[in-house]
């Protein structure tokens, strides 16, 4: 069983954020001002030993790629921002490539939406529009990206390097795009690549298209399209309207989001195959708050104990009813969503823990 993390690079300062968010913005700056919205309410995060990294420090990634291994996870998918030949946050990934010492299977996910002032609650202002191009704008993408799938490192399917979409349904032209970039590394010594569409929290793109595999990237797919109901309900649920109001619920109420963790991963789990090869995900925890504040959406009831009980199952599920080796978590270090595998104050090494238990006891029961 291979367990990939998806893995965030904003933990070093560029220019460009800078200038949209302030000077030495990392990803460290919301998380570090976050407070608790309601009674025991887990904020702020905190890394074990107060470790708010800079990523581009050469032994930051080293004990990244140290405790990943000893616990059992197979490599990270960095996110990649490409925005028509502008690159955002690729020194760390840049890093990997020149250092034969950081060994460890990775992947890309294409993150191909335009940054905004989504943090403020403005979706309207554009820091970095996402354009396409043509042809020649494809090729300098590809050829950009072709000492990266070479690389021996480079996590591959069939033989064939992965290379993950975020959002496909923003890409007009997107199968006469992968239609060329199949071309193109086919005359560049690759069988192909492997395409993977990824389905989460956005509308789903329901064209016909040249991927070979989609994944369900969790939490978000599941919230937002296999418990519409439920969701709906939970966010229009008004303590007020019970008229019995205490402190507690008082201060939850303002949060516009609140979940059990348990009825999401209850969803996740009961959903049935379908013909498309499918990659499953699975998530630690959401909490979203040093970004959004009370426009956050939340899950309660989460811990390492819960998440090892459902990483078996979907374990289980991954190799018996989806046929396959792969699983991706969401994430490595998503400290701004609460989506994290590093060690914290609160928890040490538990999460870490829950994935290396699960891979043991499933591997005595396969």
């Amino acid at each position: 069983m291979k367990i990939i993390a998806f893995y965030l690079p904003q933990f070093h300062q560029i220019p460009e954020n800078d200038k949209w968010w302030g000077e030495g913005f990392t990803e460290w700056t919301y998380v570090k001002k976050a407070s608790p919205l309601f009674y025991g309410h887990y904020q702020p995060r905190e890394p074990l030993n107060d470790n708010y990294y800079n990523i581009l420090n050469p032994t930051i990634q080293k004990w990244q790629i140290d405790i990943a291994k000893k616990y059992g996870i197979y490599g990270f998918c960095y996110y990649h921002y490409w925005f028509k030949g502008k690159l955002l946050l690729e020194k760390p990934l840049e890093q990997v490539l020149n250092s034969k010492e950081l060994d460890f299977p990775f992947c890309l996910s294409w993150a191909n939406q335009s940054w905004t002032r989504t943090w403020y609650d403005d979706n309207e202002t554009i820091l970095m529009l996402q354009e396409y191009g043509n042809k020649e704008d494809w090729e300098k993408h590809f050829n950009y990206l072709l000492p990266i799938f070479l690389d021996k490192r480079y996590i591959t399917i069939d033989n064939k390097p992965i290379f993950i979409i975020y959002d496909s349904k923003d890409i007009e032209k997107c199968n006469e795009m992968i239609e060329y970039w199949q071309k193109l590394a086919k005359l560049n010594g690759l069988i192909g690549i492997y395409f993977i569409n990824t389905l989460t929290g956005l509308p789903i793109d329901y064209r016909s298209l040249n991927f070979d595999a989609q994944l369900q990237f969790e939490p978000g797919y599941t919230m937002n399209h296999c418990m519409p109901i439920i969701w709906r309900a939970k966010r229009k649920m008004k303590v007020g309207a019970k008229r019995i109001i205490n402190k507690i619920n008082l201060l939850e109420n303002k949060v516009e989001n609140i979940l059990d963790y348990d009825e999401i991963y209850k969803n996740i789990l009961k959903r049935k195959p379908i013909a498309q090869k499918t990659y499953l995900g699975a998530f630690t925890d959401w909490d979203n708050t040093p970004r959004r504040k009370y426009k956050s959406v939340i899950f309660k009831n989460a811990n390492p104990e819960k998440f090892e009980k459902y990483l078996i199952e979907q374990i289980k599920r991954t190799r018996e009813l989806y046929q396959n080796d792969l699983l991706f978590i969401n994430a490595w270090n998503e400290w701004g969503e609460g989506a994290y595998l590093e060690t914290d104050k609160k928890f040490g090494t538990r999460y870490l823990e829950a994935v290396k238990n699960a891979l043991i006891k499933t591997s005595k029961i396969i």
